[in-house]
Order: structure tokens, then sequence, then C-alpha cells
């Protein structure tokens, strides 16, 4: 959905207007409902006050004359439970309906920002604070819903509510009417600047609960680090600050929120005290009854009811402006890495039919920041089912080569090639499904074991099982409580980081690429896991392209080509033996290992 329209409240509107057409039949349904609704809380002042009317024996309705006074009574007492029930059936129904659509809005909004956030590049998530996105996709989401289930169908309803309510009484006495009339343009004025003030004061808001909620994010992630280093009372000093800047913030919200609830409370009794002070002189001069009045008074709180109502409404409605300004923002931020429309697939090229797993780095230059280049006119090209690693001190550039390959970043200049064919042709799903990678550090979901192993896409249980026993890893599951059922904890809590490992290998061995990257993905394996799962890995890599990072470069010794990397530039290339003699970085690197490990 484009959700690129002028910020001023209307286009704010018009933003969200395309989730409301999807509910449009049961919306219409609502407003319908508004009209009996309103007509029948409209006449019931004008009922009480034919009831007095008819007690002081005034001028009735014309059909009540031909009942006594007691009659007439009973009668107009039945009439009136009849609009109260009728009000009280018809109102519980628009309701659930509004409330209804008003939730399945926000759902359809909460699936669409976040289907637009998942597809945004690395970049935007290294930038951004996850705090912050949770404010966004939750609170945000949840305070735009409100203005669905509540405030839009309820504003409409006071609107229609308030018409009813002045057409009815200029049609009784055109001179209370128009006093009534005349005092809702100084209480309009009022509530449109304390609703500006708050709009201000909500957005504020809104930015110190990011941050708050940012900075709990970072503090439960981080347990570890805050107890072990004994941050806790500098973190709560911190989160202090933090906390007290969120309340002043929302005192103000508070503050302009209850100036327009006294400002209609007062002006409401005022109005009530000027018809009570003119309808007076106008019975004593004989120009009204007790019973209009009486009408009158009940028509004044009326008046002002719908619109305190409206004005809790509007307050409402500018949180939820500021929410949709906030979704606006992320909505907007752009998909950086997108599928073209001319997509090639790998197994359609014919060009390099047997190239299965070739990789080619021509001329590629990449940097996180303008003109900040983390490396620099790369060439290089790794053959079908060669294992090649890449060496380097840190920030030499290795991971990036990684993320570019796998297409979580584009390079600034230059192209990538997979079997010949630019990754930029290749739609990310099929390039991804054509490599496995294995980081130093595996995350893994809550749920059981079978869900980390297939992560939602469909395989048989004999494949997960051939998995398994591919990677060496039944021994670790058959020692689960409930196997492959085992209840894992959010990041894997209740397994050790060599066991998570060793489902991110199955993870891989599932889905069988054509080529793999290693990256340090054997670091958390004491030494005899380490053995099982390298003899796995040599049954995994048969066939395959590989890409390893490695540290420890005795990890590497029998790889097939060494790339060395310095601070983004390919300066060394060749096997184990060759870049000894070359007695350049690499072999530097290794006698400093060696020495390090005698």
């Amino acid at each position: 959905m484009n959700l690129r329209i002028k910020s001023n409240d209307w286009g704010l509107v018009l933003k969200i207007l395309p989730y409301a057409k999807r509910k449009s039949p049961v919306l219409i349904l609502s407003f319908i409902l508004l009209i009996p609704l309103s007509v029948a809380g409209a006449i019931q002042p004008l009922i009480v006050g034919q009831g007095i009317s008819l007690l002081r024996e005034e001028d009735t309705w014309g059909f009540l004359d031909a009942y006594s006074v007691a009659d007439g009574l009973n009668l107009l007492a039945f009439i009136l439970l009849a609009t109260i029930i009728f009000r009280t059936i018809f109102l519980a129904w628009q309701g659930f309906l509004v409330q209804k659509v008003g939730q399945e809005i926000t759902a359809f909004i909460r699936q669409d920002l976040f289907d637009h956030v998942t597809s945004l590049s690395s970049n935007f998530f290294h930038k951004t604070p996850v705090g912050k996105l949770v404010t966004r996709l939750i609170n945000d989401v949840e305070a735009l819903g409100d203005v669905f289930a509540t405030g839009a169908i309820g504003i409409i309803s006071d609107v229609i509510y308030i018409l009813a309510i002045i057409i009815t009484m200029f049609s009784l006495q055109w001179q209370l009417a128009l006093l009534l009339v005349l005092m809702l343009i100084p209480v309009s004025g009022l509530i449109i600047y304390f609703q500006r003030q708050y709009r201000k004061a909500n957005y504020v808001a809104r930015e110190e609960l990011s941050v708050l909620n940012a900075m709990l994010q970072e503090n439960v992630v981080g347990i570890n680090i805050v107890q072990l280093f004994r941050r806790e009372r500098h973190n709560s000093e911190l989160f202090r600050t933090v906390n007290d800047r969120y309340r002043i913030a929302v005192d103000k919200t508070i503050f302009h929120d209850s100036a327009v609830s006294a400002t209609l409370e007062w002006i409401s009794l005022v109005a009530i005290a000027v018809v009570l002070w003119i309808g007076g002189v106008l019975i004593l001069g004989d120009n009204l009854n007790y019973g209009t009045l009486s009408a009158f008074i009940l028509y004044a709180q009326r008046l002002f009811d719908p619109l305190r109502q409206f004005a809790d409404k509007f307050t409402m409605f500018q949180a939820g402006f500021t929410a949709i300004e906030r979704i606006s923002e992320l909505m907007n931020i752009p998909i950086e890495i997108q599928d073209r429309d001319n997509d090639i697939s790998l197994h359609d090229n014919p060009e390099n039919q047997d190239a299965v797993g070739e990789i080619r780095f021509e001329n590629v230059w990449f940097g996180y920041k303008p003109d900040e280049y983390v490396l620099k006119n790369l060439n290089f090209t790794i053959h079908p089912g060669e294992k090649v690693a890449l060496v380097g001190p840190t920030g030499a550039g290795k991971s990036s080569i990684i993320r570019l390959l796998c297409r979580l970043y584009e390079p600034t200049q230059g192209r990538i090639l997979v079997d010949g064919i630019d990754i930029r042709d290749i739609t990310q799903a099929e390039l991804r499904s054509h490599i496995g990678v294995i980081l130093q550090e595996s995350f893994i979901f809550a749920g059981d074991v079978k869900r980390n192993i297939t992560l939602g896409e469909t395989y048989d249980f004999d494949e997960i099982e051939n998995a398994v026993k591919l990677t060496n890893i039944k021994p670790l599951i058959e020692d689960l409580p409930q196997g492959y059922n085992t209840q894992l904890r959010e990041r894997g809590a209740n397994l050790s980081a060599g066991q998570k490992q060793l489902l991110a290998f199955a993870r891989v061995a599932i889905r069988n690429p054509n080529i793999l990257v290693l990256d340090e993905a054997t670091s958390s394996l004491d030494v005899s896991t380490e053995a099982d799962t390298q003899k796995a890995l040599d049954e995994l890599l048969i066939d395959k392209t590989a890409i390893i990072i490695a540290h420890r470069l005795s990890t590497i010794r029998n790889v097939d080509k060494i790339l060395v990397l310095k601070q983004g530039e390919l300066i060394e290339s060749g096997n184990h033996d060759q870049l000894l003699e070359q007695n350049g970085l690499y072999a530097s690197l290794y006698k400093l290992q060696m020495l390090a490990t005698a």
C-alpha cells in the first residue's frame, strides 16, 4: 500500500482508508444503525417534556387528548421504555460491529507493517533499536486500531446525534435552540486548541516510550553482562532517567486532555443555567410552557454529552494521527533489496549448465556508509566444488563478503555472479535456498526441535531424520526429554551453545544447498563433538562449494584456496603451503597462532 500522501490530518486519514474499504459492508451497516439510534435518543427529552406538560395540563401531542392523565403518563412511560430498550439493543449491536471491524483493520495494518519491516535490508536493523520497532508494531498500531474501533464511528455517531438534537430543538423553540447552538462555537475553538497541544505532546510521549522499550529490551537481552559486571544500579539509574522523561511527556498529554473535559463540564453547566434563566423569562411572558423548558434542560445536557464524548474521541484521534505519522515513517522506508521483474532461475542458465556452485566477484566495492568502503575492488572466482577460506584480521571484510553473497546488502560497485548469473537477477528466495549459512552463533526460535530444523518449511519426518543422521546429532536429540518434540525456550535458553550450533548444521543439511558458508561454525563445540561434527561436515561438503571463515588457521590447512584480506582488499591468494612460502600476512598470522598454541 502506498502511504506517501500529504502529511496533514486529511492526508493521514486517506492513508488508512484502503484498509477500511476491505470491511466496507460492515462499516456501512454501522453507519445505517446510527440514524435510528440518534433519533431514539433525540425524542427521549420530548417524551419527558410531554409528561410534565400532561401533569400541568398544558398543550401536548394530539393523540394524548384521548387519554386521562394517568393513562397518558403510562403510555408515555411505555414509549420511553421502548426507546431505551431499542437504543440499548442497537447500541450493543453497533458497538460490537465497530469493535470487530476495528480489530480486523488493526490486524491488516499490523500484518502489512510486519511484512514491510521484514523486507527491509540488514542495514536498517543495524541502525534501529528493537524496542523502537516493537513500539511501532504494537503500541502505535494499537492506538491506530482504537481510532477505528471507537473513534471514527463514534465521532460520526456524535455528529449525527448532535444534528438530531439541534433539529428537534429548533422544531420546539428557536430562541433557546439558537442560544445553545451559538455556545457550541467557542467550545469548538477551545477543543481544537487543546487537541493540537495534545497532538504535539503525544508525539513526544510516543518517542519517549520507544526509547524506554529499547532500553528495556537491551537490558533483558544483555542481562548476563549487566549482572556479571554489576551494572544493575547504574542501569537502573539510566532507566529511571528515561522513565521520568516518559512520565513527564505523558503528564503533558493528560493536562491537555483534562483541560478539554473541564472546559466542557463548565460550559455545559453554564448552558443549563442560561436555559433556565431565559426559559424562566419566556415562561413569565407566557411564551413557553414548563414541559418545553424541561425538555430543553435535558437537551442542554445531551447536547454537551456527545460533545464531551466527541472531545474524548478527538483525543483518541490525535493519538491515532500520531500513530499514523510514525507508522508512515516506517512504511515509507524504501525496500533497498528487491527482486527484478525479469528474474532468471539458477536452474535455467544455458551459458553455464555445469558450473553449479560457482561464485565470482567482479570489481566489487562496498561500504556501510557512503565513501567509507569496507571492501575495495574485489576480484576472485570460486569454482564449483572448491573449498575456499577467508582469512584476515578483524575488520578485514570477511563477514561483509558473506552478507553481499547472500544479498543482505547490495554492492556499491561491481557485481557478484553465482553460476554465471548476477545475483540481482535471481530471486532472493531462490538465491538463499542455493546457499546454506552456518554462523558462529545460531538463533533458536521458541518451539519444538522439528520446527527449528524445518523453520516452517514442509519436510517429511524421514528427511528430518536423514539430516540429523548426516550431521551426527541424533544422540543429542535422543538425550532431550521429548526428543524431536522437546519445546525449546526463547533463543534456545534450555540448550548449550554447542547444542544450538548442532541444530544449525541440521537446518542446512536438510536443505542440501549447492554452496555452504561456515563462519567459525564449530567454535562453540567441545573437542569430541567438534570431531564428530567435522566428519559430518566432510560428508556435507562433498561436491559442494564451500566458503569458510576461520580465525583458527590450523582448521583450514586442507582447503583448496585461501583468500587473505586486509582492510577490504585481497592481498594474497593460494593454498596453505603456497602462502607460507610467500611469507606474507598469512604466514605471519599462522606463525603467531602456532607460537601462542605452543
